[in-house]
């Protein structure tokens, strides 16, 4: 429909994570695809009944890990093998046993830097402010209560009949939410 520049949205208020969940399925059913849910812990299936699709941070964390690895190998293999060949007791200069620790500890580490820039990056992080802030009872978001944002970009969006889809779901109250 025609969305309304003056709202980012409407949001409905939930008392219990089972009416959000059912809240999140039925209107991703109903054709709303530009939708959010906001809880104070994670709800197992939530971002299933949004539509979310999967993430690529598992990919991200094993290429991080991948290149800290062979990296670190590298580095080691480098310095011991080419830049500066010690012969100590004889010993082989390529000995790959004595670079196991330095290579695991660079792919633990490069693995645990790429999730935590990849997922920092991905949820477009830091976003000190969202329109979302200004909903009625929000602040509740993070203690006990539980709301289903549908955007005013959806293309199904229409102000009274999306209203009208959120009311047939009970919730506690539902709010504009304001540019």
């Amino acid at each position: 429909m025609n969305p309304s520049p003056s709202i980012h949205g409407l949001a409905a208020e939930f008392a219990t994570p089972e009416q959000l969940l059912e809240a999140a399925s039925t209107a991703r059913d109903q054709g709303y695809k530009c939708m959010d849910a906001y809880s104070p812990f994670p709800i197992d299936g939530l971002p299933q009944a949004l539509g979310r699709k999967r993430t690529i941070v598992p990919l991200v964390v094993l290429i991080g890990g991948i290149i800290g690895g062979t990296g670190g190998y590298f580095m080691q293999w480098y310095a011991n093998v080419v830049s500066y060949p010690i012969n100590v007791a004889g010993r082989p200069l390529h000995s790959w046993p004595m670079f196991i620790p330095i290579t695991f500890e660079l792919t633990v580490l490069c693995a645990a830097l790429s999730a935590f820039f990849g997922s920092f990056l991905m949820n477009r992080l830091p976003q000190p402010y969202h329109p979302i802030f200004h909903a009625q009872n929000f602040e509740r978001a993070s203690v006990d209560r539980f709301f289903l944002c549908i955007e005013a970009r959806d293309e199904k969006f229409d102000p009274a009949a999306t209203r009208g889809f959120l009311e047939s779901l009970h919730p506690i109250t539902i709010s504009e939410v304001p540019l």
